[in-house]
């Protein structure tokens, strides 16, 4: 039996061009990883910092008090954000030096270190760097397991890569149960602006992966295949969710694909949801189902108003620039909150795309000034411009990011810094 303490960092952004959500949510990874490791009979300890404004001597207490054989601490604020985490290590640095003598084995997991491990293993200065999806690479470390695919460790004064990383089956993920006292800690409803929260929020994954390429996307480390769950372990998880006083649930699929079975399933349950998808894959009745069901919020990537535009992002979207406005109004008939994502692209012409804007917004159709694009490490971007990702992998990102920045976006409140004023400084 091995005592495994996994932890969540204290998040804080301040600097960072980080574009995810800033509040706390669920740790989906972190979750999922306990579940198998209890049910191997290991003993666990989830410390989320950030749910519950945990301090670093609040969490050496915690540790101490529990004495783990080995830590983990994950780089992105749950499963939702690996896709587009903060490219600064800063926070998960400050966490590993405080707990570095607390534990004989320090595991870091998370996207950086799935993308570039010798770098992340530097940087945080951890005895192993999990690569890819880290359910059951966690549990193979608490059975004791070295020797297997998907780790970077540190070994005489080197560093060794063995194998890629790795994907779970996921399919078969049982349904999650969260403690009381986590969920009564989660105000925060994701992507929510139609109602104010009268109850907790949480997110549930119901698939993982995408069947698309998209250029922009980083998910070739991770959640890269798509998998979904069956929809009766999906409605087990969201009832005990329910039964919690969950009203809300944000579905963190990377795209959440028409689902009649589950949809029918959530009809009933009076629940309300968000979720991220793509609006062309959606047909009217469809929709019309998806609004029954509960659905509140839809995030839909429309990406570039030109069919090449869309081409050169490797959409593969069948559908004309007019024919994707009509499905986004229709689905602004059945949800009251509809919002149509648009990337900064060269084919687009900007008195255009703000007239486009204005059309959708008459509608009731959100639609966001468009930014550039960060090239983050792991996405085919990032590949065309550099090739496989190095150990600088992301400072290149980051640099090239800052030279192209030139406004806010939307969802950014302060002017982003660069990533040597960010993180610590280690030698590579």
């Amino acid at each position: 039996m091995t005592r495994v303490a996994l932890i969540n960092p204290n998040w804080n952004y301040d600097g960072s061009i980080y574009f995810g959500c800033r509040s706390p949510h669920l740790p989906l990874e972190l979750g999922i990883s306990q579940h198998y490791l209890k049910e191997a009979g290991h003993q666990t300890l989830l410390l989320d910092a950030h749910m519950f404004g945990l301090s670093f001597s609040d969490l050496q207490s915690e540790l101490r008090a529990f004495g783990p054989d080995m830590i983990v601490i994950t780089t992105a604020p749950t499963y939702l954000f690996w896709r587009c985490a903060p490219p600064e290590l800063r926070v998960p640095q400050q966490l590993a030096l405080a707990v570095r003598d607390l534990a004989p084995m320090l595991v870091a997991v998370g996207p950086h270190g799935s993308t570039t491990p010798r770098a992340t293993l530097k940087k945080l200065a951890v005895d192993i760097v999990v690569m890819g999806e880290c359910e059951q690479s966690l549990l193979r470390l608490a059975n004791g397991e070295r020797d297997f695919a998907g780790l970077a460790f540190a070994e005489n004064g080197a560093v060794h890569v063995n194998g890629a990383p790795q994907a779970v089956g996921f399919t078969d993920q049982p349904a999650l149960d969260w403690p009381q006292e986590m969920i009564a800690r989660h105000s925060h409803h994701h992507h929510r602006f139609e109602a104010e929260p009268i109850g907790p929020g949480a997110e549930v994954e119901a698939s993982r992966g995408c069947p698309y390429n998209c250029t922009f996307c980083a998910k070739e480390n991770f959640r890269n295949a798509y998998r979904k769950r069956p929809p009766a372990v999906l409605l087990e998880e969201i009832d005990r969710l329910r039964q919690r006083g969950v009203e809300y649930i944000y579905f963190i699929d990377e795209i959440f694909l028409p689902n009649p079975e589950l949809l029918e399933g959530l009809v009933a349950r009076g629940l309300k949801f968000g979720v991220q998808t793509r609006i062309d894959l959606w047909k009217p009745d469809m929709l019309k189902l998806l609004g029954r069901a509960g659905c509140v919020s839809i995030e839909a990537g429309i990406e570039s108003l030109t069919p090449e535009g869309r081409a050169s992002l490797a959409k593969n979207c069948k559908m004309t620039t007019e024919q994707l406005a009509d499905r986004l109004v229709e689905a602004r008939r059945h949800v009251p909150f509809v919002q149509a994502n648009l990337i900064e692209m060269p084919q687009d012409d900007d008195p255009v795309v703000q007239r486009w804007r204005g059309r959708m917004q008459d509608a009731g159709v959100w639609a966001n000034d468009p930014v550039p694009l960060y090239p983050y490490p792991g996405s085919p971007d990032y590949r065309k411009l550099w090739g496989e990702p190095d150990d600088f992998a992301w400072e290149r990102a980051h640099k090239h990011y800052l030279a192209m920045f030139d406004q806010f976006s939307d969802v950014q409140e302060q002017r982003p810094v660069p990533l040597s004023e960010l993180e610590l400084q280690v030698a590579r």
